[in-house]
């Protein structure tokens, strides 16, 4: 084993410039977007740009027991991608060509630095698209998407990331390069390794490729917002909606966080109801919207207004997008990511809402209701350490909710370092220590990732 110093002048050797050891520059590398969550001190970050350099860079670590993070566009919301001391932050952000479109076939194959709608807009060129679509896609990473299994809007009636990955390229811990699944839509040969690395968090693997399913482009939607007196009709017309159609995309926002979008836009969205729902149908009948219509007045909606007008259309769906950015703009802010069964969201909404009287927290609520998938985020004084201790027991206070309704503690934010302690009661401990043996398997030195995840 070669010492750590040792370690980084062959990496600096390999990399040159892009081995960044500058202590400020490190910096700004060494943690996501998730809050409340306090990096460590990473010893440099290596700017890879080639699967060779990336298992160089594994094999030369590993050699050392040098742990490393991996890295993408930092977009993440759970600590995944924090720093921890000492390590090397792996970062793939110049690994971003976009290496072949397949319309033929529909698939494309890409590197994990490029983005997610760098990808929509390059395959859109031959009238194909990506679907999986995180609020976060104009900065997000396909590399990131691949290792949280990321989500988005339309994953109600279009799936998550992993439903689009059809193979990769990993680098394991001592450096060997393994390819997973494969070009074809079918295959069951083997175990599904493609689907064990999709969500793993960087944990297992270094993603250096990725093999990806595209469909063709979707036409002009048919849009839909209903405005509703209280959270817990909106929920329950989200339900119903669920049982009769399977929509593009099922949103809804509370009045908070309807207000703060639109002190922060000025869109003109209705700031005086409850909760907005907003609803997409790609290409169907009016017949269809008009039942979407007729369950939202069933269920108390005060107003409903229906649109196949594009601009107006994604006015609204930015709107809804705009929601974390705008809370950023608050204060400090906390940011829950939890899904129970669809059937159960107004009894998650009602839950929440009593979480926050209890903790006295100020609590916004948002999310992929079509899906079950919401995310409360509480709000506060950055100045007040009361409010902090309060937020982060609301956030555990909603997790155990979420369970106790049948749902998951991250419906796609991942585990990361943020809800690392909540995993055990979630899985319980004989899937927890099926999962430490697969880490052990593929990873025996624990340099990968440590401290997230598992």
């Amino acid at each position: 084993m070669i010492t750590a110093s040792r370690a980084l002048g062959v990496l600096g050797d390999l990399l040159g410039s892009r081995l960044v050891v500058d202590p400020d520059v490190v910096a700004s590398y060494s943690q996501d977007r998730a809050t409340f969550l306090t990096p460590g001190t990473a010893a440099a970050v290596a700017l890879v740009n080639s699967t060779e350099e990336v298992s160089t860079v594994m094999r030369v670590c590993s050699g050392a027991g040098l742990p490393v993070v991996p890295r993408g566009a930092g977009s993440g919301l759970a600590g995944g991608a924090n720093a921890i001391d000492g390590c090397v932050v792996l970062c793939t952000s110049l690994m971003n060509q976009v290496r072949d479109i397949d319309p033929s076939n529909l698939l494309a194959v890409v590197q994990p630095g490029v983005i997610n709608a760098d990808l929509k807009k390059a395959v859109a060129e031959y009238g194909l698209e990506y679907p999986p679509d995180p609020s976060s896609f104009e900065f997000c990473s396909i590399g990131g998407n691949v290792a949280t299994n990321a989500g988005g809007l339309c994953c109600v009636r279009y799936g998550v990331t992993r439903d689009y990955v059809l193979g990769l390229e990993v680098v394991l811990a001592d450096g060997t390069v393994l390819r997973t699944g494969r070009r074809t839509l079918k295959g069951v040969a083997g175990y599904d390794l493609t689907a064990l690395f999709v969500g793993s968090e960087g944990t297992l693997g270094v993603v250096t490729e990725v093999t990806v399913r595209l469909r063709p482009k979707r036409t002009t939607p048919a849009t839909l917002v209903a405005f509703f007196p209280n959270l817990e009709q909106s929920g329950l017309a989200i339900s119903h909606i669920r049982q009769r159609i399977v929509p593009t995309l099922l949103e809804l926002m509370d009045q908070r966080t309807t207000v703060a979008v639109e002190d922060w836009k000025h869109l003109g969205l209705d700031t005086s109801a409850a909760a907005l729902v907003l609803a997409q149908m790609d290409g169907e009948s009016g017949a269809i919207g008009e039942a979407v219509a007729e369950i939202c007045h069933r269920e108390g909606a005060t107003g409903v207004l229906n649109s196949r007008d594009e601009f107006e259309a994604n006015m609204l769906v930015e709107a809804r997008r705009l929601a974390i950015p705008a809370l950023e703009r608050k204060g400090s802010w906390l940011l829950d990511d939890v899904a129970v069964p669809p059937a159960n969201i107004a009894r998650l909404l009602r839950r929440v809402d009593q979480i926050a009287d209890t903790r006295a927290i100020e609590t916004y609520n948002f999310g992929h209701a079509g899906d079950g998938n919401m995310h409360p985020t509480m709000v506060f004084d950055p100045q007040d350490g009361a409010a902090r201790e309060r937020a982060l027991l609301a956030l555990d206070d909603i997790c155990v909710a979420a369970l106790e309704l049948g749902g998951t503690v991250t419906g796609e934010h991942g585990i990361g370092a943020l809800k690392r302690n909540l995993l055990a009661r979630e899985v319980g401990e004989t899937n927890l220590a099926m999962q430490h043996r697969i880490k052990q398997a593929l990873d025996p030195d624990g340099i990968l990732n440590p401290g997230k995840a598992i």
